[in-house]
């Protein structure tokens, strides 16, 4: 049997061509040298009622070629196929399959990621026939997992607006179990990413998919006959079918292959460095976004007055969030029309900017490019580049529109438009927002879904060429844009508009098992806030903000002398462990007794950030112990001193016993920092 197998950091994944040369499968997929050996999917029964690649641990399937199974790809009049050529290197691989009846070609793509544990994997169409093809899916992979008889067990992250990114488990034993998005968007439901480990193994190896894809989306996990698992993944053709032209070539997404046998917090830590792979190297600043503090009352005065104090806490950015432009002074109007509105500021717009970056702070932007409000000066000229159904109403959804971003005039439109901006102003920050998914779409002959998400990419690609000094936060109501080809092509991302701290820890919790933390935008705003009416403290709220990038939304102007004093230590505190947070190791560490934690470790130094989610009541009235924090990851014979107490623990007391909290009401989240003996004690601020 023919095999290839691409070399990846740890580990290997190598495929092996049926006899016939009709399909590819997976021969192993795991630590360098698992490879060496007979193959854990390989079905070596006899096959009964079904076609034998519907019991083949295949790569990538039609549906007349899979019958029964899952496929991966289906065109109307069915496929089958066979391959006609293949090509290799030391870290890629291209398959391609032949159907000589339709004339339809598919390269299957492999490429491993430099230095990386992660395979991406994506196919290539071309019509070589006569005649139209009409797809009505077309998934980036096949991804077959070597569960065991107890099943799989599936970690997923789910939730709405507001609640994005909660952690979910279920063990499936049999049958099939999907998640998807028709909103143009990844969306708030759920994330295009899923892990999978052996349900009898829970700590065991784990093995991840993440698909590159801005649009619609769905994904399917199968438990095959053979009892491993099959999990498919890819953008969703919708509205209708995509149509192949004869000679048209079609490229699916990529779909991000990941797995480690550290279980799930290996496998997180995969997805972090992957995620460093594809970002650039720039400081995230600590902001401040004026958005929570004066909502649509935008003005020259109220922001200098909000951006004097930020700058006097230690912020380093000011972010000017809606209502700056011409006629937005309520969520009815002025999307679209992206001119400052100079009546809000007494000296012009040009000179409010300079005055905050005369504070030592950079400045930024609020913009949502892609909507438009049907008052906006944009829609009366231009009503034919929204979304629409001739004959038919539009549809409202945040008393807005969606524009066709699809259509050349339309991209053209956003990119001079953002570029004169940008261009007359001095602005590094830019916060992309999306709050209204697309409707009204039309019939299934165009792929609009597909042209929007190729121009929203273009759009991002041309700011990132043009104007390499901007960080761009990418937002879409929140966390409904949190995808790897938004990541590769923005700094810095919004999880959810939920900054409620109690909540933020699972939503934060989710993000951080998907993604690194130097993408997460987290904000301190004020309390009870709009959605977390739960006493915490600006403590609290601070060091939950630090597990990511560190924001403040809060109304400054209406914060205490002692408030504005505690932030200020909490920053510079930040400021100390910024660089550790963003790019050291992260575990999860075991907690007890209403704690939850966070740890981020780098070379010699661990910092762990814990909360109290527990009753604030303080100590308590009966015998009890601390709570305890057990670290991961540590050398169990080394000696760890914590800089602010100089309390000494041995490596093997913090990963056995734990980090030792006792909370009080005035005293219910913490920053620890901790050196190993070697290093020069320093008190932090």
């Amino acid at each position: 049997m023919t095999t290839w197998t691409l070399r990846l950091a740890t580990t290997s994944y190598t495929v092996a061509l049926a006899p016939d040369g009709r399909w590819a499968e997976l021969h192993s997929w795991g630590p360098h040298g698992i490879e060496d050996g007979p193959s854990p999917l390989r079905n070596n029964g006899e096959v009964h009622f079904i076609t034998e690649a519907d019991a083949a641990p295949i790569e990538y399937a039609p549906r007349g070629l899979r019958a029964f199974g899952g496929a991966d790809l289906e065109v109307a009049g069915e496929t089958w196929w066979s391959l006609v050529e293949s090509e290799s290197t030391s870290d890629t691989l291209r398959l391609t399959f032949a159907d000589e009846l339709s004339g339809l070609w598919a390269e299957l793509c492999y490429q491993a990621v430099p230095g990386q544990d992660v395979l991406l994997r994506w196919v290539e169409f071309t019509n070589t026939g006569q005649a139209d093809l009409e797809l009505t899916r077309l998934d980036s992979a096949g991804v077959c997992i070597p569960t065991g008889s107890a099943g799989a067990r599936l970690t997923y992250l789910t939730g709405q607006w507001s609640q994005e990114f909660q952690r979910r488990e279920l063990i499936l034993p049999a049958g099939r179990f999907g998640l998807h998005s028709r909103f143009g968007v990844p969306g708030h439901a759920a994330v295009p990413w899923l892990a999978v480990q052996d349900a009898a193994e829970p700590d065991g190896p784990a093995w991840g998919i993440s698909l590159a894809w801005s649009g619609s989306w769905q994904l399917e996990a199968e438990i095959e006959p053979a009892g491993w698992t099959r999990v498919h993944a890819g953008r969703l053709p919708h509205p209708g079918p995509v149509r192949l032209a004869p000679g048209q070539r079609l490229s699916t997404p990529e779909l991000a292959l990941a797995s480690s046998v550290d279980g799930l917090d290996g496998l997180s830590r995969v997805w972090h460095a992957y995620d460093r792979s594809l970002s650039r190297p720039r400081t995230r600043q600590v902001l401040y976004n004026s958005w929570e503090a004066t909502g649509f009352d935008v003005d020259g005065p109220g922001q200098l007055a909000l951006a004097k104090v930020a700058a006097d806490l230690g912020a380093e950015l000011f972010v000017v969030d809606d209502g700056w432009f011409t006629g937005r002074h309520d969520d009815t109007g002025g999307l679209g029309d992206w001119t400052p509105d100079e009546s809000a500021f007494p000296d012009g717009f040009s000179a409010f900017v300079h005055q905050i970056r005369a504070l030592g702070l950079d400045f930024g932007l609020w913009v949502e490019p892609e909507s438009v409000s049907p008052k906006s000066k944009l829609y009366a000229e231009h009503p034919d580049w929204v979304y629409r159904i001739d004959g038919r109403p539009a549809t409202l959804i945040r008393n807005q529109l969606l524009l066709d971003l699809g259509r050349e005039d339309v991209y053209q439109y956003l990119r001079d438009t953002l570029g004169k901006l940008l261009d007359e102003y001095p602005i590094s920050y830019l916060k992309w927002d999306m709050n209204r998914p697309p409707t009204e779409r039309g019939g299934p002959a165009a792929d609009l879904d597909a042209a929007h998400v190729a121009n929203y990419h273009r759009l991002l690609d041309h700011l990132r060429t043009t104007y390499p000094h901007v960080t761009i936060e990418a937002c879409a109501g929140g966390g409904a844009r949190t995808d790897l080809a938004t990541i590769a092509r923005t700094d810095v991302l919004w999880p959810s508009d939920n900054t409620g701290p109690l909540d933020r820890l699972s939503i934060q919790d989710g993000f951080l098992l998907a993604h690194a933390p130097h993408l997460l935008s987290s904000w301190v705003t004020d309390a009870p806030g709009i959605f977390d009416p739960r006493p915490r403290s600006l403590r609290f709220r601070f060091v939950t903000a630090m597990a990511g990038v560190l924001g403040i939304g809060a109304d400054l102007g209406r914060w205490t002398a002692g408030q504005r004093a505690e932030a200020t230590e909490l920053i510079a505190r930040y400021k100390e462990i910024r660089q550790l947070v963003h790019t050291g190791v992260v575990h999860r560490p075991r907690a007890d007794r209403d704690t939850e934690a966070v740890q981020y470790t780098a070379g010699d130094t661990v910092v762990v950030l814990a909360w109290n989610t527990g009753r604030l009541d303080g100590a308590p009235l009966v015998p009890g112990r601390s709570a305890r924090v057990r670290l991961r990851g540590l050398n169990p014979a080394a000696s760890y001193v914590d800089r602010n107490t100089g309390a000494r623990y041995s490596g093997a007391h913090l990963l056995h016993a734990g980090l030792p909290f006792d909370w009080t009401p005035a005293d219910d989240a913490a920053v620890t920092v901790l050196d190993t003996h070697q290093r020069r004690e320093v008190t932090l601020p």
